[in-house]
């Protein structure tokens, strides 16, 4: 398995920036834009402050440089950036390694699960219930952006995040599925330990 090195700017956004550098030379009012206009918070944290940030340690850190700084009307100083050789480097080597290497991360349903007996089951198989309700909806409301933004044009390759998401929930409801399943079952080993305990605790 590849070890991933330590990145100079390690939050995504600066991934972002860099990425949209790529077109051509644009200021932080500019890219932030185009983060609101292709919906990408919904897959990379940002705000107006935490953009600037990352403009400034990526300056720092050589990968874009200022080209010049322009205005608009009443508008305030703007000042663009252009990426620089090394940042073209650094995105392509980041990109790869998100791309090809499987990352250990922290889902908060993980941590949920790694926990979930100090929670009766019958309790918990009602919650799950209305996880899978929940999922459900959030397939729906996904397939029905990507139906509308398929039927307005859009190449379906703008479109594999959404994609990747609607795998990731058909996963999970899979799962949810099977352990309420699991759960429902008197006869399974873990089933019957687990209410034996929260049975216990009563008495």
């Amino acid at each position: 398995m590849l070890v991933s090195q330590p990145r100079r700017v390690a939050n995504l956004l600066g991934l972002a920036v860099l990425a949209y550098l790529v077109e051509g030379p644009k200021h932080p009012y500019e890219v932030g834009r185009l983060l609101r206009a292709h919906d990408d918070a919904r897959s990379i944290k940002f705000n107006p402050g935490s953009l600037y940030t990352v403009f400034g340690q990526l300056a720092k850190a050589g990968f874009i440089a200022e080209l010049e700084t322009v205005r608009e009307g009443q508008r305030p100083e703007r000042t663009v950036y252009a990426l620089t050789d090394a940042g073209r480097t650094e995105l392509y080597e980041w990109m790869h390694e998100l791309v090809q290497a499987p990352k250990h991360e922290y889902p908060s349903f993980v941590a949920a699960l790694s926990l979930i007996t100090a929670l009766p089951p019958a309790e918990v198989a009602t919650l799950l219930a209305r996880r899978a309700e929940a999922l459900a909806e959030a397939r729906d409301e996904i397939r029905a952006r990507m139906d509308d933004a398929l039927a307005g044009g859009l190449n379906p390759v703008f479109l594999v995040e959404e994609d990747y998401r609607l795998a990731l929930l058909d996963a999970e409801s899979a799962f949810v599925a099977r352990f309420i399943e699991q759960i429902n079952q008197p006869e399974a080993e873990f089933g019957r330990t687990w209410r034996t305990f929260h049975e216990e605790k009563k008495t």
